[in-house]
């Protein structure tokens, strides 16, 4: 069996459903644009995971036609609590390289379960994507995109209403095609 493209494979999931669902209204703007970076990390040992996160911050840093950037963390981290881990420690070290108040990080995990919901709600595929991935944000465009959205405090509760209304498994089965590179 073939290797997934895991870079293909998360720009599919961009296209087909962050943007085509919705769920960012955001990120059509960036996906036409072409100022969306996918890198793949092996997130295997912490350290390197860690370093390539921080050398991200740097490229955006000194790229500003770069908007934001997905890293695909595989493999290393497909336990959801040990992607949870991760996650705090990768928030720590942004706040402690000074980067906190201008890069911010959004987390996906295909396991993915806010802290108050069932497992097989969907809403929780506001946050599921294919693969263990942080969502490297830059603070000011998030700034500016809200300042120009209506109501941008209403964009998760209407996500989790939509995703409710498609259901558990369509959602879970796109997933799965997506992981698989179909």
């Amino acid at each position: 069996m073939p290797s997934v493209d895991l870079l293909a494979a998360t720009r599919q999931w961009v296209e087909t459903f962050v943007v085509a669902r919705n769920v960012c209204p955001f990120a059509g703007r960036e996906v036409e644009r072409d100022s969306i970076r996918y890198v793949a990390v092996d997130a295997a040992a912490w350290e390197p995971a860690l370093l390539a996160l921080i050398g991200e911050c740097e490229r955006l840093d000194a790229t500003p036609a770069i908007e934001t950037t997905l890293l695909v963390l595989t493999p290393g981290l497909e336990a959801f609590d040990d992607y949870l881990d991760f996650l705090g420690v990768a928030e720590a070290l942004l706040a402690d390289q000074g980067y906190e108040g201008t890069y911010q990080l959004a987390s996906f995990h295909p396991d993915y379960v806010f802290a108050d919901a069932e497992e097989a709600d969907p809403a929780n595929f506001t946050n599921r994507s294919p693969f263990p991935m942080l969502h490297l944000l830059r603070e000011a465009g998030l700034e500016r995109a809200l300042s120009h959205y209506p109501d941008p405090e209403a964009i998760p509760e209407r996500n989790m209403a939509a995703l409710r209304e498609v259901g558990q498994a369509p959602l879970a089965a796109a997933l799965a095609r997506l992981r698989r590179g179909d």
